[in-house]
């Protein structure tokens, strides 16, 4: 008898435990689900304060002495006309100079690759400029064929374009996605007759910089456009709050 009241007296126990910790797991729930997330967004426009740009010029020569030295002429050359277009020296870097082997090829009747005899040796070389006077650079890169002109082999890329401040333009972006985030849920929680909690979780997304109204998309990674003097940048933040 006395062990059909301590089973009866047990089994009651774990009932009351049970429902102590389904009301937990309700309440906790429902806790859970009283929340808003939102995504805010923070863009801003910029012009480019850096630019790079750069060039290849190259020489062939069936003796590599010669090439090189008829390279190294077509160089002073170059470093020159730079000078002269008000560019400083320590902003003029050249490569190494890269060598190749060239040889006569052909197909035999069979249709065979055949590697003939040597026929000389091309030697390449790249110059390279940074510099913060961008205006200066741009002019320069559309007006190279200057340089071809003296008799010059050479091929110039298109510039890029970077900012130095981009620390601080990322820094006012978020300030003003948390802002526009926060803004949007104060509207959902009023427009639902609610107020707004605690903040409880704060997610940032990466920063986007592409040429503006462009149709460029946007990556996983971030996107890094570098052809536009002009760029927009923008990043979202998501938000997670309770609400009362």
């Amino acid at each position: 008898m006395n062990k059909n009241i301590i089973a009866v007296a047990i089994a009651a126990l774990g009932f009351v435990i049970g429902l102590g910790f389904l009301g937990n797991a309700i309440k906790n729930r429902n806790k859970s689900e009283n929340t808003i997330s939102v995504t805010g967004l923070g863009t801003k426009q910029f012009t480019s304060d850096l630019i790079t740009w750069s060039g290849s010029f190259s020489k062939n020569n069936i003796d590599l002495k010669s090439a090189y030295d008829e390279l190294a002429l077509d160089r002073k050359v170059i470093n020159d006309y730079l000078l002269s277009k008000k560019i400083k020296q320590n902003e003029i870097v050249f490569s190494s100079v890269d060598i190749q082997k060239q040889f006569r090829s052909y197909n035999d009747a069979n249709g065979n690759y055949v590697q003939g005899e040597f026929s000389g040796y091309n030697l390449t070389q790249k110059v390279s400029i940074e510099s913060k006077d961008v205006a200066l650079i741009e002019n320069l890169s559309r007006n190279i064929t200057e340089i071809i002109n003296r008799g010059i082999e050479f091929t110039s890329s298109s510039p890029s374009y970077f900012y130095t401040k981009l620390a601080t333009v990322k820094q006012e972006m978020i300030a003003s996605a948390t802002k526009d985030a926060k803004e949007r849920a104060e509207k959902i929680a009023q427009n639902s007759g609610s107020s707004l909690g605690n903040l409880k979780k704060a997610t940032m997304g990466v920063i986007q910089i592409t040429a503006p109204n462009s149709n460029e998309d946007y990556s996983y990674g971030g996107t890094f456009n570098t052809s536009s003097k002009e760029k927009e940048a923008s990043i979202t933040i998501k938000l997670e709050y309770e609400v009362n």
